[in-house]
């Protein structure tokens, strides 16, 4: 242990740690605006500057180490008016229209302003002008309001080992952009928006659809369905400041039917339904000679990444949709079939914890009969935004339960919202359909927890199958490297494109810690524990559509609607 001092108090440190680890666990905030948990600082932004006794000048402490005996000053004059100076200087160059920002009383550059004092601009001159980005499905790029911290290039590169953005230029010409200045949707972005999850302003956000789907809920003859991901019931309440981890899926539901949906259906219900298909899949495949290893096909920006950077294990990806679109497929179809709706004035809304998803919607390949299966897209904090214009708030409601016929869910399904949950729930069920019983024991430990790798080897009756699981594209990477260069005894993977699974996905509400994450991850693991339905396979409602409409497992009207292919992308090298 190190025994240092801080403004006067004795205070130990670990050895190793940085000056703003220290400070931070003793509960004194020191503001940053470029410093990622996790990763090595970087030391640009230097607004967490720190006085040190002896030192010739104000040094960063996201990147100094603490020393045994040292004298730490966080709060003095110096440090204030330097940190002021560096909100100052980038108030001079950033748009005034904090009053139409999407970002606005929810952006960190505002309220270091606020903290500050800052009431009026000091630099003053002629603004740089930068055009917006508005190319990608799903992201919004605004240079305009970067702060060039850098958030966003690293979480792209060294976590998501995607490189889609960068900073091009130099000098005071310096700006964040893609390869050749072009627009992100020919970049090699993946939709996932982990970029606007560490975005201090709103230089980057989401494609907002809440205007669209305010417009469609009013007009007349549509009839506004409306799905909601496993992830989202355990996280939308932090928008509404609820403890993390907080699952309000009643009151959530309860919500929508507020706000004027006609019917509110559970993506959980066909998470089931995948899993049905998914381990009918792998079941298929490992007895009858098929391609190996399969991967899991739920995550859109997992789907992108192979399509870009492996094409050619483009034939291990599982051809089920995600349980997004297969809920979309269904309602343009059953259900609108059952209902007697004509499917063109159906309009199919999911609440999703993605941005890609917003891409996902959009693919040729997700449609039929000139209809797409899901019309519209809104990421959980665009879900608390329609909550907020309409007025709807879900804590004064009594919970209620979602629309039959997709209201039935297994905690398989809603353990979709975690890294490892598609695996556990598709291990469950392909024992059950290799054996024909059911596993001594459900719950899989060795697949569970935020590490970004983790394996298991099971057995059922013959068949021993090695499984692994990856959150985050550094991960996934690592490993389809390995097996490119031979490894071969992993049969099935599961890969979710954000760091921990959908509840650590790029449309979560904003500024979540690692804490509030394993919060969302850990309510997810005891719905589960608390289930009376605990497995796919006995879910009622997925029984009794496979014996009205879908026939069976991997069957011909199954094959049609639940069922795609994927292709090459070109990379803009």
């Amino acid at each position: 242990m190190l025994n240092i001092e801080v403004n006067g108090k004795a205070v130990q440190a670990n050895q190793g740690e940085t000056i703003l680890q220290v400070l931070t666990r003793q509960g004194i905030k020191v503001p940053t605006l470029c410093h990622l948990p996790g990763l090595a600082p970087s030391g640009a932004c230097r607004m967490c500057v720190v006085e040190v006794e002896g030192a010739p000048s104000l040094i960063p402490s996201c990147s100094y180490p603490a020393a045994d005996g040292m004298k730490i000053k966080t709060n003095t004059p110096q440090i204030l008016s330097a940190r002021k100076a560096i909100v100052e200087l980038l108030l001079s160059n950033h748009p005034q229209d904090c009053l139409y920002c999407i970002r606005g009383g929810d952006c960190d550059l505002q309220r270091l302003a606020k903290q500050h004092g800052i009431r009026n601009r000091v630099f003053s001159g002629e603004r740089v002008r930068r055009e917006k980005d508005t190319s990608s499905p799903s992201i919004v790029r605004d240079p305009e309001k970067c702060i060039l911290c850098g958030k966003c290039v690293r979480v792209c590169e060294e976590v998501q080992n995607v490189s889609a953005i960068d900073f091009i230029h130099r000098g005071n010409k310096t700006v964040i952009g893609t390869a050749y200045n072009q627009g992100l949707n020919v970049s090699s972005c993946i939709n996932c928006g982990q970029c606007v999850l560490v975005c201090p302003t709103a230089a980057l956000s989401e494609k907002s659809h809440v205007n669209d789907v305010l417009k469609v809920l009013s007009a007349p003859g549509k009839y506004v369905v409306v799905q909601h991901a496993p992830a989202v019931s355990v996280s939308i309440a932090e928008e509404f400041n609820y403890k993390p981890g907080t699952d309000i899926d009643g009151k959530m539901t309860a919500a929508l039917r507020k706000v004027g949906f006609k019917k509110v259906f559970d993506t959980s219900f066909t998470a089931d339904l995948t899993i049905m298909e998914e381990g009918s899949e792998l079941v298929k495949r490992a007895t009858g000679g098929g391609v190996l290893p399969m991967f899991t096909s739920c995550s859109p920006g997992w789907i992108k990444f192979v399509e870009q950077f492996y094409p050619e294990f483009i034939p291990n990806l599982s051809t089920c949709k995600s349980p997004q679109q297969m809920m979309g497929a269904l309602i343009k179809s059953f259900f609108a079939e059952r209902e007697k709706i004509d499917p063109a004035n159906i309009v199919s809304v999911s609440i999703m914890p993605c941005t890609a998803k917003k891409f996902e919607c959009g693919r040729p390949e997700m449609g039929r009969n000139s209809h797409s299966d899901v019309d519209y897209v809104l990421t959980t904090r665009e879900f608390a935004e329609l909550l907020r214009i309409t007025g709807v708030d879900p804590s004064v409601l009594e919970p209620e339960t979602p629309d039959t016929p997709f209201g039935e869910r297994s905690s398989a399904g809603k353990m979709f919202g975690a890294s490892g949950g598609v695996m556990e729930a598709a291990v469950r069920s392909a024992y059950f359909l290799i054996t024909g019983g059911e596993m001594p024991k459900y719950t899989i430990q060795e697949l569970r927890g935020m590490k970004g790798s983790k394996e298991l080897r099971v057995k059922a009756g013959k068949i021993e199958l090695g499984a692994a699981v990856v959150s985050g594209l550094g991960a996934a990477r690592k490993l389809m490297e390995e097996i490119k260069a031979g490894r071969s005894d992993l049969q099935f993977i599961e890969v979710m494109t954000c760091p921990g699974g959908c509840i650590n996905g790029g449309g979560q509400p904003l500024r979540a810690d690692i804490e509030a994450v394993k919060a969302r991850m850990n309510t997810l693991h005891q719905i589960d524990k608390d289930a009376p339905l605990r497995v796919s396979h006995k879910n009622t409602q997925v029984k009794r559509l496979y014996e009205e409409f879908l026939g069976a497992p991997l069957g011909h009207k199954s094959h049609e609607l639940l069922h795609t292919h994927y292709n090459k992308r070109d990379v803009l090298a």
